[in-house]
This record gives C-alpha cells, structure tokens and sequence, in this order.
C-alpha cells in the first residue's frame, strides 16, 4: 500500500474539523503527501507537503505544483520576477477544483491527479470527500 493510501485510510472516518496529528503530518510532509480538505463553508485547506488556506466560498479552482498554491492574488502587479514566475509555474500546474454541497457532502473535490480519496464526518453525517496526493504524481 502507498503511503498515499496508508494516509487516506488513518484519516477516513475522521471527525470534524479535520486534525493532523503532528507525526502524520511530518510523515505527509516527508513523503511529499498532499492532503486537501474542507473547513468551514468557505475554506480549502492544503496539509502536509505544504500548508495553505484559500477562501473558497461556494466552490473554487485552485491551481499547485510540486512548490505549492499557485494564487495569482498574492502578487503584486509591479513585481515582474514574482509575476515570470508565477506563469512559468502556471504551465506545469494542476487543477483541484473545490464544489460546495454536492452529494451529501459540503465540500467534495474533483482532479485529473491521481489521488485518494477519504471521508471527513460531521458527527454520523458526512461533512467533507478529502483526497490525498503524491507530489510525485504532479
């Protein structure tokens, strides 16, 4: 079983609001595992091979690679390194699009990254379909 899946299944079942514990997210972060998931109505959050938030309120795309969230947001207009990078980065880049409300779910997430996929509850109910990433895939 890859470490991927390993990850996928400790966190299955989870309970709401999502809590790495510090050696799996040292594990994730080592073994360049990616862990995606919901917070709240309006959060994306990205754990262990990197940590990000980004507002997300009623679904969002959200681009990465291997060197994280790529948020055109955060750069300044008048930075030209910052801006050639970005769009250097932006050609390798991946989609993880967040869809709000789907399916008995609140947050559920669609890519084309090979993934797995693991349950978030909200006490019996279901609250988020996390999924789990190897950087390597990307």
């Amino acid at each position: 079983m890859s470490l991927r899946d390993q990850i996928a299944a400790e966190l299955n079942g989870s309970s709401y609001p999502l809590r790495l514990t510090k050696d799996l997210r040292e594990r994730a972060k080592a073994g360049g595992i990616l862990i995606v998931y919901g917070a709240s109505d309006d959060l994306m959050e990205f754990d262990g091979a990197f940590s990000e938030e980004l507002g997300a309120w009623e679904g969002r795309e959200a681009l990465i690679d291997k060197q994280g969230v790529l948020d055109r947001d955060q750069i300044d207009d008048d930075d030209d390194d910052a801006i050639h990078s970005f769009v250097e980065r932006k050609r390798g880049a991946k989609c993880i699009e967040a869809l709000w409300d789907r399916g008995g779910y609140s947050w559920v997430y669609e890519t084309d990254i090979p993934h797995t996929t693991f349950d978030v509850l909200d006490d019996a109910d279901t609250y988020c379909r996390a999924i789990v990433i190897d950087l390597a895939d990307l």
